[in-house]
């Protein structure tokens, strides 16, 4: 977005979880969930120090309850 006094820009990426990762993670006796979970929370542990506690905190609980869900 962009008018004569702010000019947003926003930039994601999308992308699976690598196979070979996950793998790795595994064959040190972690389940998929594990370390799908331990994979997710390193790339989401940057974002969580760079915005309001309230919003940290409730994303890494639905973070967890999305990881719940994939265990059982």
């Amino acid at each position: 977005a962009e008018n004569d006094e702010v000019e947003l820009g926003h930039e994601a990426t999308v992308g699976r979880i690598s196979q070979e990762h996950l793998f790795y993670l595994m064959s040190r006796g972690l389940s998929e969930a594990e370390a799908m979970s331990l994979i997710v929370n390193g790339f989401v542990s940057p974002i969580l120090k760079e915005i309001p506690l309230e919003y940290s905190v409730e994303l890494k609980r639905l973070l967890e309850m999305s990881f719940e869900g994939a265990q059982g």
